[in-house]
């Protein structure tokens, strides 16, 4: 198992800086995620990492060893792609077989590596069947399978499983990290998919402008985002942002709202400097009856139900035409529909407070 890591990593395409100043690492063993919108920087930082791009300036490592000046070859890597890449005409066995016979890896050596991925992977029946009639799903098995045989450094993913329906998607996400447990490879997924990246991967790096903006554990960033782009791009629905600000005595007021903080909070939250935004997650807002207490009150204008949850818009009250809309998640079926006026019950200790300025959680590094 070996490290993965970007030191001051510039990818330059003219005057465009793609990726700007990455210094990120990737434990050995690990499953790290690059999540961020399209053209945010994470294919771009993928492909340096495969030798596919050249590294404008600074240095990528596997462990202690500097890759930027190897050929993709020399990297000791593997990758799975999106459409697969594999050969329609040859069998399933034929396919997880081709990276070994390049590499002059053939008769029993081979057929044991070969015969050991196909059975982790559920192929074994097919193990002759052309690849060309095979789902969705299982040409993704077959594609992985050739990347295990390789035994590799590192497997890189490169949204492995956009082109799969949501049930095929459920599934090989689960295989994909049951089998990148048991290997213990160490291994980047690139997705623009929150739910895909939280549910596959150890550790989750978001980018955005070819910045990296926070790395840390999924819980992590959906507690505690450090700035407002993390913060609505992790979440559905997503995180309540409102302007806001600091009215004295820990309190925190919005257009229709108010909050007050705990004491304890207010030093780190810098209450005298400049202008904030407030962060709350749908779930942490309690829906209520109208008569009882609560940081506002206003009228529900639709209900989306989902199921096990109903999705609520609230239209807050407050000045003429200035009043925030804030979306609840309530346990459903709920009794609320369209129309009622309630009071809403805001978590106060989960109320996010950012920097409107720079974007900035102040509380982020504390």
């Amino acid at each position: 198992m070996s490290s993965i890591a970007f030191v001051s990593v510039f990818k330059r395409y003219g005057e465009v800086d793609a990726v700007k100043q990455l210094d990120l690492t990737c434990d050995a063993g690990e499953m790290l995620a690059l999540l961020g919108p399209s053209g945010c920087g994470k294919s771009t930082t993928l492909k340096m990492a495969a030798g596919i791009e050249a590294v404008s300036s600074g240095e990528i490592y596997f462990g202690d060893r500097p890759v930027s000046r190897l050929a993709p070859g020399e990297r000791n890597i593997a990758m799975v792609f999106e459409d697969y890449a594999l050969y329609p005409n040859m069998t399933v066995w034929e396919n997880v077989a081709f990276p070994l016979k390049v590499r002059g890896i053939t008769g029993q050596p081979a057929s044991e590596r070969i015969g050991e991925v196909l059975q982790l992977l559920g192929l074994r029946q097919m193990a002759d069947s052309p690849v060309r009639g095979l789902s969705g799903g299982a040409m993704q098995r077959v594609s992985i399978g050739r990347a295990l045989v390789r035994d590799p450094e590192v497997i890189l993913f490169d949204e492995p499983l956009s082109h799969l329906d949501a049930d095929q998607k459920v599934q090989l996400r689960a295989e994909i990290k049951r089998l990148q447990k048991l290997r213990q490879v160490t291994s980047i997924l690139v997705t623009h998919d929150q739910t895909e990246a939280i549910a596959m991967a150890d550790r989750v790096a978001v980018m955005n402008h070819g910045v990296l903006q926070q790395v840390g554990a999924p819980q992590e960033l959906y507690e505690r985002p450090a700035n407002l782009f993390v913060a609505n791009f992790i979440g559905e629905p997503p995180m309540n942002l409102m302007k806001a600000a600091f009215t004295g005595g820990g309190q925190v007021a919005g257009a229709g709202w108010a909050a007050t903080l705990e004491a304890a909070r207010l030093p780190v939250l810098d209450v005298g400097n400049g202008a904030i935004v407030a962060g709350i997650r749908p779930e942490n807002i309690a829906v209520q009856a109208p008569d009882i207490a609560g940081e506002g009150r206003g009228t529900i204008v639709y209900r989306e139900p989902r199921g096990d949850a109903d999705v609520l818009t609230v239209a807050l009250e407050g000045p003429a035409g200035a009043a925030d809309r804030i979306i609840a998640e309530v346990p459903g079926p709920s009794p609320w529909r369209a129309g009622d006026r309630v009071s809403l019950g805001i978590d106060v200790g989960k109320l996010l407070i950012f920097d409107a300025t720079s974007g900035r959680n102040r509380e982020a590094l504390q």
